[in-house]
């Protein structure tokens, strides 16, 4: 689905920054343009990468612990 509408991004293309390491909202602003122009998709932008944050924390830390078994 479309995110920011300005710059036509869409969550797929945000989860993909994040995936490749872009962690933070100005991060997001460089790679994609994302809440560059009217800013309205700026909540849901951080969202995704909160989310997605959350996500690759979770699988590193289940990685880590069948490691050390």
């Amino acid at each position: 689905m479309y995110v920011c509408i300005c710059n036509a991004i869409t969550d797929k293309q945000i989860r993909q920054a994040a995936d490749d390491g872009v962690s933070d909202l100005w991060q997001l602003q460089k790679e994609l343009g994302v809440a560059s122009s009217c800013g309205k998709c700026k909540q849901a932008a951080v969202e995704i990468l909160g989310e997605r944050k959350s996500h690759r924390d979770r699988r590193h830390n289940s990685i880590k612990a069948a490691s050390s078994v």
